[in-house]
This record gives C-alpha cells, sequence and structure tokens, in this order.
C-alpha cells in the first residue's frame, strides 16, 4: 500500500516539472473537465445549443441589425419574450433544434398562428436574411448563462431609429389613429414618458403607449417602457365562457388552449373549464389591442419609423 502512494506521489510530481518545463498552461486556460465560465458544464458547450458551430461575424451583425428592426418587439431584446408576448426563444424547442434556419426559415415566411397567443405575420425577408437572423439567434443561445438563462448584457444593442419622417408619421397617424387616439389627448407628452425613442417605438406597437400594459422590460435590466399613466389601469384580455347548460363565466383570460380556458374572476378566483371543441363551450374573447394585432401585418419598416419620428416630437 505504502509503495502505491510513493509511485503515486512521483507520478504526480513528474507531471508537475513537465508543466513546469514547458511553460505551464496557457494563461487564463480553464481547468480540465471546467468551461469558460470556470464551472463544469457552465459558461460554454455546456449545451446542445451551445456547441453547434457560429456563422461568420459579419453574417452574425447582419442578423442582429435584422433582429432588431423585425423581430425585438415581439421576442425581446434579450430574445427572452417582449411587449408584443412572442415566445422566449432562448427556450424555443424549434429554435433549439434549428442548425441553419432551416427549422426559422418557413415559420418567418409564412407566419404562425397560436391559439391564445399574438399572430405572428409572415416577414417579407429573404431565405438569406432569415439565416443571418437565425445565426444570431444562435449566437445569443451559445453565450446565455445555462440552459434558457440570460444573454451578457451586451448581447441587446440600443439602435438608433430616429430615421423616419415626422411628416409623414402624422400623415399616417391622422389618417389611422385618430379614431382612437388623440395627440392632444390620451397621448400628449408621450415623449417625456419613454427614457429612449426605442421604448416608446415598442410602446406604441404593442398598444401600450396611451396607459395599456406597458412594456415588460428585459427581466433584471431597465424597463422597456414607462408604467402606465396614473389613474389608468391596465387594458387585460376578457373572455365570457358560455358552457352547454347556459352558465355564463366572465374573466381576465389568464389561459387558452385546445384543451382548457381559464379565466380569473371579478372576486380573484380562477375558473377552468374543460374544452371538448373547438366552438364547445362558446368563448368570446376581448382583447383591447386587437385593432394593433391588427396593424402588425400592414404596417411598413416606413410607417413604423415615421410615426415614431412624430412621436418623439409630442413632449
Amino acid at each position: 500500500m505504502r509503495q502505491h502512494v510513493i509511485l503515486g506521489a512521483a507520478i504526480v510530481l513528474l507531471s508537475s516539472i513537465l508543466i513546469s518545463a514547458q511553460g505551464g498552461p496557457p494563461a487564463g486556460a480553464p481547468a480540465q473537465g471546467q468551461g469558460p465560465g470556470g464551472g463544469r458544464g457552465r459558461g460554454g458547450q455546456g449545451f446542445p445549443a451551445q456547441q453547434r458551430k457560429l456563422a461568420d461575424p459579419a453574417v452574425i451583425e447582419r442578423g442582429n441589425t435584422l433582429y432588431g428592426i423585425n423581430c425585438r418587439l415581439c421576442h425581446g431584446p434579450d430574445l427572452r419574450g417582449g411587449d408584443m408576448g412572442g415566445v422566449n426563444l432562448l427556450r424555443s424547442p424549434l429554435v433549439l433544434n434549428d442548425q441553419d434556419g432551416e427549422l426559422i426559415v418557413p415559420i418567418v415566411k409564412n407566419g404562425k398562428q397560436t391559439e391564445g397567443l399574438p399572430p405572428m405575420p409572415p416577414l417579407p425577408l429573404k431565405d438569406d436574411e432569415v439565416k443571418a437572423v437565425a445565426a444570431y439567434i444562435h449566437s445569443v443561445a451559445a453565450r446565455m448563462a445555462g440552459q434558457g438563462g440570460p444573454p451578457p448584457t451586451d448581447a441587446a444593442v440600443e439602435l438608433n431609429i430616429l430615421v423616419g419622417d415626422a411628416a409623414a408619421g402624422k400623415q399616417y397617424f391622422d389618417s389611422t389613429c385618430t379614431s382612437c387616439h388623440s395627440a392632444t389627448g390620451d397621448l400628449a407628452g408621450i415623449a417625456s414618458r419613454y427614457q429612449t425613442p426605442v421604448a416608446l417605438q415598442n410602446a406604441w406597437v404593442a398598444g401600450g403607449a396611451a396607459g395599456g400594459r406597458g412594456g415588460r422590460g428585459g427581466r433584471g435590466g431597465a424597463p422597456e417602457a414607462a408604467p402606465p399613466p396614473s389613474g389608468r389601469a391596465p387594458r387585460a384580455t376578457t373572455a365570457v365562457i358560455t358552457t352547454a347548460d347556459g352558465q355564463r363565466i366572465e374573466g381576465r383570460l389568464d389561459r387558452i388552449d385546445d384543451f382548457i380556458v381559464t379565466v380569473t374572476l371579478a372576486d380573484g378566483t380562477q375558473k377552468s373549464v374543460r374544452r371538448t371543441s373547438a366552438t364547445a363551450p362558446a368563448i368570446q374573447i376581448n382583447d383591447p389591442l386587437a385593432g394593433h394585432r391588427a396593424l402588425l401585418t400592414k404596417y411598413t419598416d416606413k410607417n413604423v419609423h415615421d410615426v415614431t419620428a412624430y412621436l418623439v416630437t409630442l413632449k
């Protein structure tokens, strides 16, 4: 037994001498079995999403720009969900299984409608542009702190979006938005309610600028939008459920899928009703932001930038 101990000590000593003679391991290199973050399986290459070969940096940078213009509002600056209720891309099975945009391209090109969630309209992007966005998403996933965790704070870049024509934005606002909003009424001084033009643009496109839900922000960071103005309650989506026996259940819509619908009643309790088909029970959904959602498929980039350029003048 003593001989085994001496032999083991000799091997360790010999290894130390060899390492010293060769100058030691490269500076900053992690210990064997550890990732770049210093822990086993964390900080890099610990999950399948972090083992994918990354695209060229120029392609990733192009995807970052395209994501900021086309995707950020719904999926958030950190890819974990934005003001319009888009899914967390860092936890999306489709994104995790995608390799080079082959699963993401059809969704972006054709759009997607999931019951109970905001519709994703088809986006007029070319295949190589969508693949660039996919490359950017994968580059963020490769840097996240664990499976689905937040990416480094430098992953979200504040964009300069004040590139529109304010006069054209006023004209669009007057022709499209004044049936519900007023520059001297609910939107008076709107530019002073938001710290950045990006936050303002996210808010008005999402329908929260006039005192709606506002922004959810980037979990753990500064909020993307200011809270609703004082005295204006957040606008919630409600549902009226009529069962087969005529019972009427009404409340804030919390969940709806192919199997169940759940609402919060006026007294704060939750009520869930099983769905047996698309029409049973009968469900009437009242979404106060339906008008904004309908416009998502009609806005052009120019419309959005022009209206933002106009709204920042309302101080």
